[in-house]
């Protein structure tokens, strides 16, 4: 059985797309799978998991030294393959290699653009920063086996890097949704509370709608952006008793009427042509909630093409306005919305789909068939002809 371990300094325990997406299903295909995370070992759903202790609450000494203590537990596991989620675990990828172990990284976003807009870096030193970055990953892909991208304008650069490169998207694990009943005045947004998702633009249009409820829900309400939001004429129409469990998410998206996610063309998204690195809008279409979204290229593709939702200039109130009221006026139509992106959820955006191409990816960098029929060449063939954008768009 070929041994499998996750390595994470930074996410979270037991985070969505290491541990529930991609490590619980290496297991289910039959792997021996380890994650390497923050806090205690114990097993769950067929992993071992490995605690490494609390993290570095310090930036810097996280990347010097929570990185390192990973590693180590990491090492003491002497798995065949290492699959690393962290920049700052590029520098133990290349000594893992050097072991001679088959290395795997999962970019999560596109690292040199978000370096670039890093509000705590000084602005001077952003682009210096990004672009040492870009040459030092550059140098590990072309040495590493295989690279994982998780939305089209990123994975377009990293199949010129690494000859084993593969799109494997962050669309949620399918599940069954209590049906929302549209009966009620509510707009949802579980997420960040940042700039970077417009709260301040969609209370300024929620303020010219009539008998209406912003249903927030958040564990991370970034300061002093939270304070500017309770001062706002619009924050009279919030319920946002807090962080809430995802049962609780799940049963509160069927008591509303449209879920929004407004985010903020920049570096990260491709500026205007979006990504496919959230899950926020595709588990309202799980939800059968219609949605209301920012009008990137990728993201308006599948909404029309699905007509689950209603896309628009996230920084228009008055377009916000008028998006949202013709949801919450016409029940029926925000119905039908909502189903079809329910059918969307269950026959394209979801983590069985993208499971497939994780599993082709890992065979194809081991470099070995499997008894499922699947040959080596079409597994290498099924990675290097994935086409990002969606019915022919262009970069």
């Amino acid at each position: 059985m070929i041994k499998v371990c996750h390595i994470t300094s930074v996410h979270p325990v037991e985070d969505v797309r290491i541990f529930q997406k991609e490590c619980v299903s290496l297991a289910n295909a039959g792997y021996d799978v380890y994650l390497v995370q923050q806090g205690e070992s114990y097993e769950k759903k067929g992993v071992q998991i490995v605690g490494f202790g609390a993290p570095s609450a310090n930036r810097l000494q996280r990347m010097l030294f929570t990185a390192r203590k990973a590693y180590q537990k990491a090492l003491n596991i002497n798995a065949d393959v290492y699959h690393l989620h962290d920049p700052e675990l590029l520098p133990y990828g290349m000594k893992l290699k050097r072991r001679g172990k088959t290395v795997i990284f999962d970019s999560h976003e596109d690292i040199p653009a978000d370096i670039s807009e890093k509000e705590w870096l000084p602005g001077f030193l952003r682009k210096w920063i990004s672009l040492l970055y870009t040459w030092y990953e550059n140098h590990c892909f072309l040495r590493i086996d295989a690279v994982i991208g998780v939305t089209p304008h990123q994975y377009e650069r990293i199949r010129k890097q690494c000859s084993k490169a593969a799109l494997v998207t962050n669309y949620p694990i399918l599940e069954d949704c209590p049906a929302p009943s549209f009966h009620e005045r509510k707009v949802v947004f579980p997420g960040m509370i940042s700039p970077l998702w417009n709260i301040h633009i969609l209370l300024n249009a929620l303020e010219t709608i009539p008998n209406v409820t912003l249903e927030l829900r958040s564990r991370n309400v970034e300061e002093p952006y939270g304070s500017t939001l309770r001062a706002l004429p619009g924050w009279k129409k919030v319920n946002f008793p807090g962080r809430v469990s995802h049962a609780e998410v799940v049963q509160l998206l069927s008591q509303c009427s449209c879920g929004v996610a407004l985010a903020h063309p920049c570096a990260n998204s491709g500026g205007n042509l979006g990504t496919l690195g959230n899950t926020k809008i595709f588990e309202y279409m799980m939800a059968g909630l219609p949605v209301v979204c920012t009008n990137f290229i990728l993201w308006r593709e599948f909404v029309e093409r699905w007509q689950c939702g209603i896309c628009v200039n996230p920084e228009d109130a008055d377009e916000i306005a008028s998006a949202v009221s013709y949801l919450l006026d016409h029940p029926d139509e925000a119905r039908r919305m909502g189903m079809n992106g329910r059918k969307a959820a269950e026959q394209e955006f979801n983590w069985g789909v993208e499971e497939k191409n994780l599993l082709a990816l890992y065979r194809a960098a081991l470099g070995v068939c499997e008894e499922d029929g699947h040959s080596l060449e079409e597994d290498m063939s099924a990675i290097n002809t994935q086409t990002p954008p969606p019915h022919g768009q262009t970069m």
